[in-house]
């Protein structure tokens, strides 16, 4: 089945952004072979150019790396891994507190309101 993409991004830029998750989120693990230019289009439903600039740009930043007649292959670089862990993680906490501030709790309920939600505990009480 063909990856589902967002009309508004470059479709090189969302594949790119994907396998730098899996990266990120160890579904592809440091040394792992990355399939070939031409499956990967076929698992994602593009044409082989697109999935070539987006492993393009995964070289360049330091995410995959060629190695002649064998293929690519997911970096061993663990400090480039958790840099960009780290930098996912902050933009998720900026969008979750964006929200929560939309939805009009003060910043010194966000720690609670989170506390709660983790512990499992029921949401039907205002704060």
């Amino acid at each position: 089945m063909a990856w589902k993409f967002d009309n508004n991004i470059p479709i090189y830029i969302q594949i790119s952004n994907i396998i730098k998750l899996q990266i990120v989120t160890k579904q592809l693990k440091s040394g792992d072979k990355l399939p070939t230019v031409r499956d990967l289009a076929e698992i994602a439903g593009v044409n082989p150019n697109t999935v070539q600039r987006a492993l393009s740009d995964l070289e360049t930043e330091g995410f995959v790396y060629s190695v002649r007649t064998t293929g690519r292959f997911v970096t061993e670089n663990e400090d480039l891994i958790q840099e960009t862990r780290v930098e996912l993680a902050k933009k998720e906490l900026d969008t979750f507190v964006s929200n929560m501030l939309n939805l009009g709790f003060e910043e010194t309920d966000l720690v609670s309101q989170l506390e709660h939600f983790l512990k499992g505990d029921s949401y039907g009480h205002a704060i």
